[in-house]
């Protein structure tokens, strides 16, 4: 037996999640039987039975969200590779082919430069170049991105060399350049100059919005770039274009070194075809590389997450070199790290939780699920389960097919083009059967939880040195887009036939079944967030007391329960080497997440199966402004756009004000705090989670502050729903009881 290549071990905080867990649970149940007996003996007029069943049902939806939760801490391990033994098993001309899919979809919100510097950094890999194929998914259909890509074509045979002579560690030039000047202080200044010379000229084109004719220095060019001017082509109405920009097979870096291919695609569309969005785009380059170069691992990456480790594939085989023991791996999932992030993650942007803390736990089971980037699949797992192979329509696409010709060759490039057509998939399997999985907004989580509902298991590498490394949304509504995102294609598979706690557990199991549950219906959180934001406060401003007062029994169970979940939490962020600030940020943006992308996610998602007319898919801006950049290092939340997705939160956050103040004016006359203690805690609670948002209102001048327009329309919907419930309750002459 060889020395081993990965290990394993078991939290030693599993026993206790396990006792914790029953104990949180008995309390829940005490509490929805608590809430019964309210609801039976104590609501006597129409207002308390709404009140009552409000903060039932959000109970009772925070009681589910929990035990969903709570899946994650069920059997958490944590794993270890050793690379240092690969080679004692392996000889490096027996390493797999490599493709890697880079998606980028708008030259103005994703820098071509950006995505460009991805792709130099996978490029750079200590891997054999030979084996490795760089595919470029251009979804905008722009000749500025295939402009940078032709310039990074010739910058790599100068930048690849580099990097193996000194063993550069950062093989992203961007991030190696920003950090330091290197070990040959003559050779790496002339290598940047070359660099800023190409980024200099690509920044040009991106501003002119074209390429003009001073840049297309022969008529190869000149063809190429035709291909945008034809009569009648746009971003969503083209044929297919496929580049070969760098043809590995018969190119030679600067030191006469192989180099790995380099292949721009922009798959065809009409105005008629279904895209099917990212999804759409990765199938299309599942089939191009198939026909092309056909590698057995296939990398999917985000065109803004670069490679921070050029040894991540060797990692990546420590467990692929073993499939004779765990036959049914399928992929291999890193986490998304980040860099710049302000040191407090003010927006929780890091989303530790589930980018490290539920992988982890996950990877007890049958493995983490797939989260867009950073990810190393077999190519076998795209064709039906490891026991049932679903085949292609064409012997080319196969998994197992094996190309014998160059890149370049007509044949080739005349299937590829074809392949990537518009109507290529039209009463195919691609998409259901075959393929990255359609019918969710979010393709990365239907798609691996469709391939372990077929029976594939995954894996979670989580190294000390991040694997890849990406931008952060730095402002509110960015980050808040996003998310909105996610909760409308969350829910597009929590209903339907799909739905994880029944389809997923009966192919998974139970524990699984719940895992890919509480992903599936994040949005709902929306409803407690809202009805704990909106009635304590109101009921506060009336003087009706709505929960236990703190001499009762029932008080000790509120205490535990809002304490025991809180304290968890923060304790799973200091076990995973968060911080106590970076915690405490992260419960604001949920907050916050609950009071806009998940509230406007789910009423986008109602009113699109109304027939209601709602958004389509957006890009996520990776353009950082200088002075949005100085303000997110401050630590400033930044708003500076009016938007409706700001009105709820604003508005909750004066309301919360508006029964603090209120609150405290009442006790000084009558003191009631006995009985109005837990809306009183409440109602601080928001506002102590509030205070950036009043001081974007009023304390700021930047132009990231919230507008006049926000604030104003706020107050209005804040002192019309205080007074408008004001009048119905003195109508209905409330008297709330409780026990």
């Amino acid at each position: 037996m060889g020395p081993p290549l990965h290990t394993y071990k078991h939290m030693p905080c599993t026993t206790f999640n396990r006792l914790f867990a029953i104990i949180y649970m008995c309390a829940i149940a005490a509490l929805i039987y608590h809430h019964f007996l309210t609801l039976l003996r104590h609501s006597t007029t129409f207002i308390s039975v709404v009140i009552t069943t409000s903060l039932l049902i959000s109970d009772l939806i925070l009681g589910f969200m929990w035990a969903t939760n709570t899946s994650f801490r069920l059997r958490p391990i944590l794993r270890q590779v050793h690379p240092e033994n690969l080679h004692k098993v392996l000889d490096r001309k027996d390493f797999p082919a490599i493709d890697i899919f880079i998606c980028t979809a708008d030259p103005y919100k994703e820098p071509p430069m950006n995505v460009v510097n991805t792709a130099i950094s996978l490029m750079a890999y200590d891997y054999p170049p030979e084996k490795i194929s760089v595919y470029v998914s251009d979804d905008g259909g722009s000749e500025l991105t295939l402009f940078a890509f032709m310039e990074a074509a010739n910058f790599v045979k100068v930048w690849l060399p580099f990097c193996r002579e000194y063993n550069i560690m950062d093989r992203c030039p961007e991030a190696y350049f920003g950090s330091q000047i290197g070990r040959d202080e003559v050779e790496s200044k002339e290598i940047k100059a070359i660099y800023e010379s190409m980024k200099v000229k690509v920044e040009n084109v991106v501003e002119r919005g074209e390429v003009c004719s001073k840049y297309m220095t022969t008529e190869t060019e000149r063809h190429i770039f035709n291909k945008y001017r034809i009569p009648g082509f746009a971003r969503t109405n083209h044929p297919p274009i496929i580049q070969v920009l760098i043809d590995g097979g018969k190119e030679k870096d600067t030191k006469g070194q192989s180099m790995p291919n380099l292949v721009y695609v922009s798959r065809g569309k009409n105005n008629n075809s279904p895209h099917h969005f990212k999804a759409g785009a990765l199938n299309t380059l599942l089939r191009v590389s198939g026909v092309m170069t056909n590698g057995s691992i296939v990398l999917t990456q985000d065109c803004d997450m670069y490679s921070n480790d050029p040894h991540t594939p060797k990692r990546v085989l420590c467990y692929i070199s073993e499939l004779s023991a765990r036959p049914n791996l399928g992929y291999i999932q890193f986490p998304q790290r980040y860099h710049g992030l302000n040191k407090d993650d003010i927006y929780g942007g890091e989303f530790l939780r589930l980018f490290v803390a539920n992988p982890i736990g996950m990877d007890g089971l049958q493995g983490p699920s797939y989260v867009g980037s950073g990810c190393f699949f077999r190519r076998r797992v795209f064709f039906g389960g490891p026991l049932s192979m679903v085949l292609p329509e064409i012997q080319e696409l196969r998994p197992d097919y094996v190309v014998q010709k160059p890149i370049t060759t007509e044949a080739i490039t005349e299937l590829a083009h074809h392949v990537a057509d518009c109507n290529y998939e039209t009463n195919t399997k691609w998409g259901d059967q075959l393929g990255f999985r359609y019918g969710s907004l979010v393709e990365d989580y239907f798609t691996g939880y469709r391939l372990q509902c077929e029976g594939w298991e995954s894996v979670f590498c989580h190294p000390s040195r991040p694997a890849f490394l990406g931008d952060v949304p730095i402002s509110l509504i960015d980050a808040v887009s996003q998310t909105k995102r996610w909760a409308i294609g969350l829910l597009q598979v929590a209903f339907s036939k799909y739905v994880p706690l029944v389809f997923g557990s009966r192919y998974m199991g139970h524990v699984m079944g719940l895992c890919y549950t509480h992903y599936a219906f994040w949005p709902i959180w929306s409803i407690p967030i809202v009805v704990y934001s909106f009635i304590p406060q109101i009921s506060l401003l009336n003087g009706l007391n709505i929960f236990p007062k703190v001499t009762d029994t029932w008080f000790l169970l509120y205490v535990f329960l809002f304490l025991g979940a809180y304290v968890q939490d923060c304790y799973d962020f200091i076990l995973f080497g968060s911080t106590f600030k970076k915690w405490w940020n992260d419960q604001r943006i949920w907050l916050i997440r609950g009071l806009s992308p998940y509230l406007f996610g789910l009423v986008e998602y109602i009113a699109k199966h109304l027939g209601v007319a709602t958004q389509g898919f957006n890009v996520t801006s990776k353009v950082q402004d200088d002075e949005q950049s100085k303000r997110y290092d401050q630590g400033l939340l930044e708003f500076g756009v009016h938007s409706p997705m700001f009105l709820p939160l604003t508005t909750a956050s004066i309301v919360s004000l508006f029964a603090l103040v209120i609150g405290i004016i009442q006790m000084l006359s009558v003191w009631n705090l006995e009985k109005l203690f837990a809306q009183f805690f409440i109602a601080g609670f928001g506002v102590l989670n509030s205070w950036p948002i009043y001081e974007a209102m009023v304390l700021r001048s930047d132009k990231g502050r919230i507008p006049i327009k926000t604030t104003i329309s706020s107050i209005c919907l804040a002192s019309l729903l205080c007074g408008t419930l004001d009048i119905i309750i003195l109508v209905a002459n409330d008297s709330l009881l409780t026990s």
